[in-house]
């Protein structure tokens, strides 16, 4: 019997099952085979296992340390101020009148006593005039009082008139005399109103905008004034301090000046240096804050008024401490660590410390390491206590510098790596993230 009849020969139903089991089988073989393809790492990650791994017999974690250092480390405290001038004047009118004259511009630096503007003198003249004329008359008046008197006295003493008349002529002298000195008076005042037509810069400073033109009448209670004049040479900048402080700055500030630096706004350029002028005498009770007045030259005028300023002031320098980098500190559940690179130079060992001063360059470590102790700064992910590590040697410098004098911060030196890893380093090299609870303590690193 040919295979076509047998097939005749069997049911409908089993040549459809058969056909469904080959269907799920191929489908099957094609599903495991896409799923191998997914999952077969590729080149680039074989290369990176390999890196982190250190190769396949290796197993050592590749690191950068850097030596712990003795130096003197500075003291500053910081905050946010505002640059004031040192003095502010709004220059009004002092007599009524129209301003004939406008004798300064806009943002000129101005000299006490320069000549700003001037108003009508016309009728203040004329009063000065009538003061001076009324006290010619009443010292012409006393001058002939004076001379009946003398002839009085003549007079009284040979009997040839009474007393009284003579008692009576010295009273008129005397009354005289006291309306002269109100005519003095009448006059100094009427010339000291005179003087006030011309107005003049009661203090050195730069001129702002003019805030009324010529040909106006300006009056003594106007709110606006004629110009405001700013003293900005030197400056001012007041900024505040947690009231923590306080104690430790009027302790420093009792031994001598201290210096504060008026810092830009990425506190990178030091714009000017000054000096610190007084500690306000009372404490904020709503911000618990003190206020502090320092004093800059602000030769180039680096500083205006109004302007916000970062503020940093030196209080005291800590002598000969053990500094580390600031990315070689981590912390734990238990505070603050270190990886040490042990002798040998193969493994690492966690070291708890006690950090007494931090920054976004260095770290000052008051117990727990020792100068010319290796702490690592990079590939913390990997890291745990007695881990392989493969240390890559460096320059021992800091990732970056303090900020230089007067300038800004230096580029940070690149890490002596192979050329294959300089530009992108491998993910065992970067520092991990620290995952911190909710309590907002920092967790420990991965191992």
């Amino acid at each position: 019997m040919t295979d076509d009849r047998r097939l005749a020969t069997k049911p409908p139903g089993a040549v459809t099952r058969r056909r469904r089991l080959i269907a799920v089988v191929l489908g099957a073989v094609v599903i495991l085979g896409a799923l191998a393809v997914m999952m077969a790492p590729t080149a680039q990650q074989q290369e990176r296992r390999a890196r982190r791994g250190g190769g396949v017999g290796e197993g050592a974690v590749p690191v950068l340390a850097v030596p712990a250092k003795q130096a003197d480390v500075p003291v500053y405290l910081e905050g946010v101020g505002t640059a004031r001038a040192l003095n502010t004047v709004t220059v009004r009118a002092q007599v009524e009148g129209k301003l004939i004259s406008v004798a300064f511009k806009e943002g000129q630096d101005v000299k006490k006593g320069q000549v700003l503007a001037r108003i009508d003198p016309t009728t203040y003249q004329a009063l000065l005039d009538q003061a001076l004329a009324k006290m010619a008359q009443d010292e012409a008046l006393l001058a002939n009082a004076r001379m009946d008197l003398e002839r009085y006295t003549r007079l009284a003493a040979s009997n040839s008139i009474t007393k009284q008349q003579a008692d009576t002529q010295r009273a008129t002298v005397a009354q005289l005399e006291a309306q002269v000195r109100v005519d003095q008076g009448a006059v100094d005042n009427a010339r000291a109103i005179l003087a006030y037509t011309t107005i003049t810069a009661p203090i050195n400073g730069r001129t702002g905008i003019r805030q009324v033109d010529e040909g106006n009448i300006v009056r003594g209670s106007d709110p606006t004034g004629i110009v405001v004049l700013t003293e900005i040479q030197p400056i001012s900048v007041i900024f505040n301090l947690p009231q923590q402080v306080v104690a430790q700055v009027n302790a420093a500030f009792a031994k001598g000046a201290l210096p504060v630096e008026a810092l830009a706004p990425d506190n990178d350029a030091v714009l000017d240096r000054g000096t610190l002028q007084v500690v306000d005498n009372q404490v904020d009770p709503t911000t618990g804050t003190v206020k502090l007045k320092a004093e800059f030259p602000n030769a180039n005028l680096q500083l205006w008024s109004g302007q916000f300023v970062n503020v940093r002031m030196l209080i005291d320098t800590r002598q000969q401490v053990v500094v580390v980098p600031t990315a070689a500190v981590q912390r734990g559940p238990d505070g603050a660590f270190v990886f040490v690179v042990q002798q040998g130079g193969e493994t690492v060992a966690v070291r708890p410390v006690t950090v007494a001063q931090q920054d976004d360059v260095q770290a000052v470590i008051a117990t727990g390491v020792q100068a010319g102790d290796q702490v690592v700064t990079t590939g913390f992910a990997q890291l745990s206590d007695g881990a392989r590590v493969r240390v890559t040697p460096t320059d021992g410098t800091p990732p970056r510098p303090p900020r230089p004098e007067g300038g800004r911060r230096q580029n940070r030196p690149a890490p002596a790596e192979d050329a294959g890893t300089a530009a992108n380093p491998p993910a065992a090299t970067r520092p991990a993230r620290q995952q911190r609870s909710s309590t907002g303590a920092a967790a420990s690193p991965a191992p």
